[in-house]
């Protein structure tokens, strides 16, 4: 049977056309420093912030590494075999994402002070690397704690509807509504869809928000 594509994918998921907006990024950034232990704030608040800039899968985010994050050229590096869709012929060594001064900062201050120093960007209590489960953890507990609204294709929704795939939703959404001259393109390059066609089914809703 031939493996599912993005499309398909994002189709059969009730979850799959839910968003948020910056400002909701914002109080749930807030919110995961105020409520979550100390020694623990400022990894979930960078882990946060990097979804929200780059849109990487949570399995992605889960095996980034400190040595892929280039602070002098503001960028992450993802190597070709963490990604969803790679290798392939075509596919880069790596590809390089620009990240925002302000995730830039928020990683720096982050890496400044953690409580272990792995090469894992993110470690949880028990091992060197978070696992997947934990991310979403981080980002459900934030959305409830913000007590979030999350935007979807039926109208509003709850913060059980917020997970690390809304915050690769919300890229599209700020790509597509709050930064000039954006196309569906740009989206599809941002995100690393294998192709144009998915980045149409999935966010031709956009445009309408």
């Amino acid at each position: 049977m031939p493996a599912s594509t993005d499309s398909q994918t994002q189709q059969s998921d009730p979850k799959a056309r839910v968003w948020l907006k910056p400002e909701q990024i914002d109080a749930m950034r807030n919110a995961t420093v105020e409520n979550s232990a100390d020694y623990l704030a400022t990894r979930n608040d960078a882990l946060l912030a990097l979804l929200a800039d780059t849109g990487l899968r949570v399995g992605e985010a889960v095996a980034v590494d400190v040595s892929m994050i280039d602070f002098e050229d503001g960028v992450l590096m993802l190597p070709a075999d963490i990604q969803k869709d790679y290798p392939n012929d075509n596919s880069p060594t790596y590809t390089e994402i620009e990240l925002s001064g302000e995730t830039v900062r928020t990683l720096r201050t982050y890496l400044s002070n953690r409580w272990k120093d792995p090469e894992a960007l993110f470690p949880s209590r028990q091992s060197d690397r978070m696992t997947t489960e934990s991310v979403r953890n981080v980002v459900q507990d934030a959305a409830s704690d913000a007590e979030i609204q999350p935007y979807t294709v039926e109208g509003r929704g709850d913060p059980t509807d917020v997970t690390p795939h809304a915050l690769r939703h919300s890229v599209a959404y700020r790509m597509m509504n709050r930064e000039d001259g954006n196309t569906l393109y740009d989206v599809r390059n941002r995100l690393r869809h294998r192709s144009i066609q998915t980045t149409e089914r999935v966010y031709d809703h956009l445009d309408r928000v």
